[in-house]
This record gives C-alpha cells, structure tokens and sequence, in this order.
C-alpha cells in the first residue's frame, strides 16, 4: 500500500487504511493505534465544518489540499504539534489527524523528550504527546510519508479489527463516527466530548 490508495480514498476509508500503519521518524518506530478523519471545504466533496479545510485554502491548511501522503503539521493551542496525513487528490481537501500511537522502537529517545517517568502507553498517547515523542516540528509540514530516503516514514499495514465512535474534542460534527481506534491497545486515549457540542441524541461511544 502507498499513497496511491490514498489519493483516491475518501477521509474515513483513509483513516482505515493508517489506523495500524508504522510511522518512523528521528529514530523512533510507532504504530498508529488510534486516528479521526477530517473533511473538506463546502466546495469539496466531504464538507466537514470540523476540519481545518473549512474555510478554504490558506497558508495554514494550505498541505490539506496537495497530495496525497503528506504530513499536515499543526500548533494546537500554541503548545502542542499535531500530525495529520493527507488524503484525497490535488485540490481536495482531506486528512487522518494522527491521536495516538505505541512506540515499538527508540523508547530510550521518548523518554528523553516526554519524561523518563511516563508509563509506556502514556509516551505516545494523545496528538501533542504522539509529535513530541517522534521529535516533530513545523519544518516537517509537507514531508511526503512515502518517498524513499524521507526523513518520516510511513508504512501502511491496516487493521482487521477496529472500533468506530464520536471525535474527540471538536465543538461541530461531534457526532460523526469518524474516529477509529484499536481496541485492543492501551495506548488509546479516552474520549472526551467538548462541552460546546452540540447534544444529538443517540450519539457517543462505551469507551471511557
């Protein structure tokens, strides 16, 4: 599998195809164990007023809407670098936010950028904790995931059992099932619905 399959994949068959996938970066090896899918803009074809594309093009989002296989890097809250990989075709918007992963080689390294303390599904739990962990930063916003000789790898190797639920955190489109997860992993964080939501009934997920 490459980027090929996901460039002509929508956001949540992407988030399928990387949820179990081998991210590789500055020494360390984790695997993807949990993901949310991201939309478009209203013009594209998955209008997700939760995604950074809703506005359209900008310097910010600007990687959302190139190729497929990218890595979208982002400051959360100005603190935190979150990871995203693109999906969709040139021009359309869409993209995997990366949320948590387990690290399965350079464990030595994580502890020296998160804390020699940290349990072991804590050092990569959550999407700030999984940048710091890989050492990432803005620089690496737009690296292609697939080229040979990248400096970040990824290598997809989808699950054949995962679970579905609400996104975490977002105040629009709470509600979409387009976060996915292991079930089987620790690493997994735990759900927490923002408290400017939306309420729709029916809607959340058994994990706590």
């Amino acid at each position: 599998m490459s980027e090929r399959e996901l460039a002509a994949a929508d956001p949540l068959t992407a988030a399928r195809l990387v949820l179990g996938a081998r991210l590789s970066a500055g020494g360390v090896t984790a695997r993807v164990v949990e993901v949310e899918a991201y939309g478009s803009d209203p013009e594209g074809p998955w209008p997700d007023p939760a995604a950074h594309s809703y506005p359209g093009p900008t310097p910010r989002n600007a990687v959302m809407f190139g190729p497929a296989g990218r890595l979208y890097v982002y400051l959360s809250h100005g603190l935190h670098l979150c990871m995203n990989v693109t999906c969709a075709g040139v021009g359309t918007a869409g993209a995997v936010l990366l949320r948590a992963a387990e690290v399965i080689d350079g464990e030595d390294l994580v502890r020296r950028r998160r804390g020699p303390d940290k349990r072991h599904r804590d050092l990569a739990r959550g999407p700030g904790n999984l940048g710091q962990a890989l050492g990432i930063t803005l620089a690496d916003n737009g690296t292609d995931l697939f080229a040979d000789g990248s400096a970040i790898r990824l290598r997809l190797d989808p699950l054949p059992d995962h679970q579905e639920g609400p996104r975490v955190g977002v105040s629009r489109a709470a509600e979409w099932p387009w976060r996915l997860w292991d079930p089987t992993s620790s690493a997994v964080s735990a759900y927490r619905r923002s408290p400017r939501a939306s309420v729709v009934p029916g809607a959340g997920e058994s994990r706590t």
